[in-house]
């Protein structure tokens, strides 16, 4: 299964034995993610970090990622001290960083721009999220985090809840889940709900899927319970944020009901609809999800830079 130079731009580009291989090899990299074993297999290799848009886990994870293998690391946490704060386009950017360094991973606030950065690249470029989009490694380090955790992905209850309009991680996670054979279950005010394209592509492979505003309803089945944030700069009318930015709030109250195996997971950051009393309760995943991060990346990267497997 050769992964050599591939762009990482959108999880449709992954078949469930390509998506298979990443968590395979990831599992491989838990003990080097860990720092209790030591590796060089990207030693001389230079990865180009550009992050258009703030982030915390996945641009400190990448570079996490690439340090444990024995790479190093350059770019940009905040664009407004680059040369894009004189009018440089995205594509000279690019152009830039693929002379400097062997791969690039993107974030940017424009839908398409990953795409875009590889149309310009000669090195892969891995999409760190644009805008309401894409986010496949983040993607990947869900569907890790529950075959970790739940020992399968395939027959379980997952109930996606939030922003599942703007959420470009809920997108790229509803098309994986799809080849997997989970149950989907979107639970988002009306016009925060799954967009009408996903919606169809889920009917038409013959996906389970179903639609609720009603969280209480579906908590007592659920297995895995996905929560996002309202994000409200992805809002066009600030009035719209407000009438929907308290929606959903998870607490002890509600997980009463739930499963005893059940798991909550969140992409993070949060705000406030995770109260901090479900972070020491048996439930809690989501800083574990936030970990996992670092060996899917260092699966991805080891992969696409040519050096095989872990």
């Amino acid at each position: 299964m050769d992964f050599s130079n591939r762009d990482v731009v959108s999880i449709r580009d992954f078949g469930k034995e390509d998506i298979l291989h990443v968590l395979d090899q990831a599992g491989k990299a838990m003990p080097v993610a860990r720092g209790e074993r030591r590796s060089d297999v990207l030693e001389g290799k230079i990865l180009a970090n550009l992050f258009f848009e703030p982030s915390t886990r996945t641009r400190l994870s990448f570079e996490t990622a690439m340090l444990r293998l024995g790479g190093s690391v350059i770019g940009f946490a905040d664009a407004s001290g680059t040369s894009v704060a004189k009018g440089e386009t995205l594509a000279d950017t690019v152009r830039m960083a693929d002379s400097y360094a062997d791969a690039i991973v993107l974030r940017h606030p424009m839908e398409g721009a990953a795409k875009l950065a590889a149309d310009f690249s000669s090195k892969p470029v891995i999409n760190a999220g644009d805008g309401a989009g894409q986010h496949p490694t983040q993607t990947l380090l869900d569907l890790f985090t529950i075959k970790m955790e739940k020992g399968e992905i395939a027959d379980n209850n997952i109930v996606l809840v939030g922003d599942l309009k703007y959420g470009r991680t809920v997108h790229s996670l509803t098309y994986a889940l799809s080849l997997f054979g989970a149950n989907i279950t979107c639970v988002a005010p009306p016009t925060l709900q799954m967009p009408p394209e996903i919606v169809s592509h889920l009917k038409g492979v013959g996906g389970r899927f179903n639609q609720s505003e009603s969280l209480e309803s579906v908590i007592p089945g659920a297995d895995v319970l996905y929560v996002t944030r309202i994000q409200k700069e992805r809002f066009p009318d600030p009035e719209e944020y407000r009438k929907v930015e308290h929606a959903y709030r998870i607490d002890n109250a509600l997980l009463a009901n739930a499963k005893r195996s059940l798991i909550v997971m969140h992409p993070l950051p949060r705000v406030n609809e995770i109260a901090p009393e479900v972070d020491s309760g048996p439930y809690a995943r989501y800083f574990k999800q936030a970990f996992y991060g670092v060996p899917i990346r260092m699966a991805i990267l080891s992969l696409i830079l040519g050096k095989g497997e872990m």
